[in-house]
């Protein structure tokens, strides 16, 4: 469940297309009671592949294929879990450092470093990404094009200038990023390949509740994250009337979305002109769903359905307002990683905050 609310916070979802990303985060709170001080996961593709806290100081695999790795590497998970153990004191030090810079005493507080690293396996474009954030605001982030650290706050500035004099670091965590990362992203997607690569079709149903309504084309249980799904009207696309909902996780790993259309505009002798598309990366055929009346599933018709969505609903509107941080937008500089056995994964955890 601790994960679970992590991964939801930060709105981790897959690129589009055929790239494939690895992704970590380092999270240090204060003020969670029954939470721990320090967190940490990884992902590749949107999946979870690895778990450790200051609860357990265990980094611990997340898919029965990452044992894989052990094969090649038997010394990996132990690595690691010194990896996690090193980082929370740094961790936690900088979470306190920044409380002080805004006079903070008592309070929930979120500090949090990801990284990460994208390679698209058709044209071998590589991208990657640094940033940090401190209670639901970007803190520091590092630009790629010019390979330096950026505040995003004045109370960053000083040490984010410290940062950016050490040239050789910058360097070397612009190579980092630019070479052993995707070397360890291609060997974590062939670890995983029958899991990663696979192609799942939703369930697509047509959803209102109440004749006002707007009709929702639902389709849920579909994998990989990478699909669009959209209304047409006599076969073009349909950019007014309708509301695009985001892709979001369902609890066995596949995932679900919705596209809501507006009835107002729609004309009761025009709804067979309308079709709900759904399009999955890497499979040919879309599946259809023709507006009709007599396929549509109304609070009275599939009130178990309905009353699941909105309890999931609910339940991350409840998590996320609670806790009262969001972790990190995405950037449009494509998101990232951090592999095993490099010092530079220690070394990360020491500058200052």
């Amino acid at each position: 469940m601790k994960t679970f609310i992590f991964l939801v916070l930060l709105g981790i979802h897959g690129a589009a297309g055929v790239s494939h990303s690895l992704k970590y985060f380092y999270t240090a709170s204060s003020g969670i009671p029954n939470f721990p001080e320090y967190v940490s996961v990884g992902l590749v593709d949107g999946e979870q592949i690895s778990h450790c806290d200051s609860n357990t100081n265990r980094n611990v695999p997340k898919q029965d294929w990452m044992d894989k790795v052990l094969v090649d590497d038997p010394q990996y998970w132990d690595r690691q879990t010194q990896i996690c153990v090193g980082n929370q004191p740094s961790f936690k030090a900088n979470i306190q450092t920044v409380k002080q810079r805004f006079n903070q005493t008592g309070g929930i507080h979120l500090y949090q470093y990801m990284y990460g690293c994208e390679w698209d396996d058709e044209t071998g474009e590589l991208g990657g990404f640094r940033q940090y954030g401190y209670d639901g605001e970007d803190w520091r982030a590092w630009d790629m094009k010019t390979n330096t650290w950026v505040a995003a706050k004045q109370e960053a500035f000083s040490a984010t200038n410290k940062w950016n004099s050490d040239k050789a670091n910058l360097e070397y965590r612009k190579n980092y990023l630019a070479q052993i990362c995707p070397e360890w992203l291609k060997k974590y997607v062939n670890y995983g390949k029958s899991s990663l690569l696979r192609k799942e079709l939703p369930s697509v149903s047509l959803l209102q509740k109440s004749p006002s309504s707007p009709v929702s084309c639902h389709a849920t249980g579909f994998y990989p994250d990478r699909a669009l799904m959209l209304w047409r009207k006599d076969g073009e696309d349909l950019h007014e009337d309708m509301d695009q909902g985001e892709i979001l996780p369902n609890h066995d790993g596949s995932f679900q979305m919705r596209v809501d259309l507006k009835l107002s505009s729609v004309k009761p002798e025009d709804w067979g002109r309308y079709d709900c598309v759904f399009q999955l990366s890497g499979v040919k055929e879309d599946i259809i769903m023709k507006l009709d009346k007599a396929v549509i599933r109304t609070n009275e018709t599939s009130t178990p359905l309905i009353a699941i969505i909105i309890a999931a609903v609910v339940i991350l509107a409840v998590i996320i307002g609670g806790v009262g941080f969001f972790l990190y937008r995405k950037k449009s500089a494509k998101p990232p990683p951090s592999p095993v056995n490099n010092p530079e994964v220690m070394e990360e955890l020491n500058p200052k905050a």
